[in-house]
């Protein structure tokens, strides 16, 4: 006589996963918390998901629980292969199959960062590219003379002091440690006498998400992120509208705000940073000579144009970041003295401005940008830091019309 087949009760596995995470770890939020969780148990299903989110633990300083941390998420997770510095055929030979183990890297930071970042560059490129399935690395096999094909699809966690790199961040459930304030008590881990309750969790993770592949496999939660974020969320999102409960509330709130707190502590790139202060050195003019521009930029003592490439920002620089936007340099008219100049127009970079750094616009309606004017010594100018606006709004001299024709001044 046939069994019947035992429900498991996916949100008390994952309750007691959490359990064992706070035992062990103080982690810096309940949203923290609960995104571990649901990433150490998507790393037991990861035949059903079309992408391989990372998990990136990162602090400050030493003594943050980053290394604790991550001892869990190996006793815990999906046939764990833990490593402190690996070469990069290894790590490719050790993943590439169609159920690969869950990557740990711990001191993280002494691969991708300082002199070994160069070194480590085919590293980054294989954790970028195993984010995402059907994505693999192509080599010449010498011994064999063919050309070898290896899969890189693997679920990642890192773990060092300060940023990764932003092309591992941007795909990864970034979780910001911070050392245990007094009061705030853990117990100790020992992997001898611990470990084996934490494999027993494990293996009851492994049967309840195997056992539910192709229902997995055909989720599609309903998000609250798009593109990329969205693809990195939702295995977690799927494991945890599967255990139900108070899970998938708990599941996109994580998602939502380690998101949103993930993007508003993102170094932003050289091109995004010039963009936005492009915004604040042009003002309210049409245009601007381009020498004028370097010298603004370049007297924001808080902004890196002064020493930008070891010299400093120069003309040649400038155009090579804003061309990747489509933005150039034209010859512009301006008003004496300055004359016919090298300059940029600002229509030139409201497009960008809209796509990459909208919270700079503050002016894309009502009054026209103002040319920029150099000092004219008028009763009528407004001086504004070295640079004069002529009121009413008046055009660059390439736009405005021609003089009158000869004989007619003075007339009505």
């Amino acid at each position: 006589m046939n069994q019947p087949k035992r429900t498991v009760d996916g949100a008390a596995l994952l309750d007691r996963l959490h359990a064992a995470l706070t035992r062990y770890v103080v982690l810096p939020s309940p949203e923290a918390t609960d995104a571990v969780v649901l990433w150490i148990a998507a790393a037991h299903a990861q035949p059903a998901w079309a992408h391989a989110p990372r998990l990136v633990i990162r602090a400050p300083e030493k003594r943050c629980g980053k290394s604790r941390l991550l001892d869990i998420v190996e006793g815990t997770t999906h046939n764990p292969l833990i490593t402190v510095n690996a070469s990069t055929a290894a790590v490719y030979r050790s993943i590439g199959s169609d159920d690969p183990p869950t990557l740990l890297v711990d001191e993280a930071d002494t691969i991708f960062g300082g002199k070994q970042a160069e070194a480590n560059e085919e590293l980054r490129g294989l954790l970028n590219a195993g984010h995402q399935r059907n994505r693999p690395t192509i080599r010449w096999d010498n011994a064999r003379n063919k050309v070898e094909t290896i899969p890189t699809f693997a679920m990642a966690a890192l773990a060092g002091i300060g940023h990764m790199p932003d092309t591992i961040e941007d795909r990864a459930v970034v979780i910001r440690m911070r050392r245990r304030a007094p009061g705030e008590t853990v117990s100790p881990y020992r992997h001898r006498r611990d470990g084996a309750a934490l494999r027993a969790l494990a293996q009851e993770l492994t049967r309840w998400l195997r056992a539910n592949l192709q229902r997995l496999e055909r989720a599609e939660p309903e998000m609250p992120l798009e593109d990329r974020a969205a693809d990195t969320w939702e295995p977690l999102i799927a494991v945890a509208d599967l255990a139900g409960g108070d899970w998938p509330d708990r599941g996109r709130h994580a998602a939502a705000t380690l998101t949103a707190e993930r993007d508003s502590n993102t170094e932003s790139s050289d091109r995004i940073r010039l963009l936005a202060d492009c915004r604040a050195a042009i003002g309210e003019h049409g245009a601007i000579p381009t020498a004028v521009l370097l010298d603004r930029l370049k007297a924001d003592p808080d902004a890196p144009w002064a020493e930008y490439g070891g010299t400093g920002l120069t003309p040649i620089k400038l155009g090579a970041l804003l061309r990747e936007y489509d933005i150039r340099p034209e010859t512009i008219r301006f008003a004496p003295p300055v004359g016919q100049a090298k300059g940029y127009r600002t229509v030139a970079f409201l497009d960008a401005w809209k796509r990459y750094t909208p919270e700079v616009i503050t002016n894309t309606a009502g009054e026209p940008y103002q040319p920029y004017q150099p000092s004219l010594g008028s009763s009528e100018a407004v001086r504004l830091d070295n640079v004069v606006r002529l009121k009413p709004y008046q055009a660059p001299l390439d736009e405005m019309p021609p003089p009158p024709d000869a004989g007619t001044a003075g007339t009505a």
